[in-house]
Formats: structure tokens, sequence, C-alpha cells
């Protein structure tokens, strides 16, 4: 299976099943459908009238068996060793698609914030680039890697507060 809507059948909550909750809380948001995207260079390719803050969204493991989705600006280099340090904790390396599955219910390359309403545990520490904070138009995937959807940075954390979740704000420029 893909992260494509062509198996959203297989995910524990389907896009349209999200966007009824940000309905339902008021968030505003837009859709833009393209074909499946599996990494930034292939979303730059479909980004016409998308201009904001684009996402690229880590989900990472450590030794002490935490697990971490890091939201960090799409062009940002992340160095797993720094960041080890600057997020407090043990040795990171990435989650694999089994974990993935089972903590945030979607499958590689659809990796994205809105993922943690499939975190049922509540137990993911969420960590967000300080260079979102304030953005007006923020781009992540609804689920599946063949649409995107637009929200502010404020929707966003109203999102994670409808949830139940906390996050960090933490530099990620290395």
């Amino acid at each position: 299976m893909d992260a494509s809507s062509n198996y959203v059948y297989a995910l524990p909550t389907s896009p349209k099943s999200l966007y009824k909750l940000l309905k339902d809380l008021k968030i505003k948001f837009e859709v833009f459908e393209h074909p499946p995207l599996f990494t930034v260079n292939d979303a730059k390719k479909y980004r016409e009238n998308m201009h904001g803050f684009h996402t690229k969204n880590l989900f990472l493991r450590d030794k002490k068996k935490k697990n971490y989705l890091v939201i960090a600006h799409e062009d940002s280099v992340i160095d797993l060793t720094l960041l080890t340090e600057r997020i407090r904790s043990s040795r990171l390396s990435f989650g694999s698609k089994e974990r993935l599955f089972e903590e945030l219910g979607v499958f590689p390359g659809a990796v994205t914030p809105l993922s943690v309403v499939n975190n049922k545990k509540k137990d993911i520490n969420i960590f967000l680039d300080a260079e979102m904070l304030g953005q007006d138009t923020i781009f992540c995937h609804p689920l599946v890697n063949d649409i995107t959807i637009s929200l502010s940075y404020n929707s966003l954390l109203i999102y994670f507060d409808y949830l139940g979740l906390s996050f960090e704000t933490v530099s990620l420029s290395f």
C-alpha cells in the first residue's frame, strides 16, 4: 500500500473525516489535489498558487522507545545528532513504517501534523519549527500524499488543543 487516496479505506481516519473535524472546529482550510508526492522535490513541482510555509514532517523514535513528530520547514536540513540535543532526547532514528501506522495511522509519505488525530495514547512528543510561529499559511498533507491542505499556524494550535496534545516550539535551524 502507498500513501495515496487509493488506500484511504485502510486508514483509521479518512481525509473526509478530518475535513469534517476541521470544519466543526471552525478551522478554515483549502484543499489542493495533485499526484502522489514522496519527497520535497516532488512537491515543489506542483506549487502553483501555493505560497506559504511548506512542512517536512519527521516521525522519529529514540532508544528509550519514545516517539517524536518533528514539523520543520521543507528546506530544513535536520541533523539527528544535533536534534537529539535540541529536543533533549536519547539517540534518534526514523520510526519504522509499522510503528508509524500504529502511532499516527498513516503510511510513509503522508506524515503530517494532522496525523496526531490517530495517536489515541497521546504519547507522541511534538516539536514545531520556530519558523512556523504566526504563519498565515501552512501546507501539509491531510493523511494522504496526493492532497495538500493549507491552514494557519493558529488553526494548527486550535487542532492540537482540541485533541488535548501539547507541543514544544524549537529552532530547527542548525
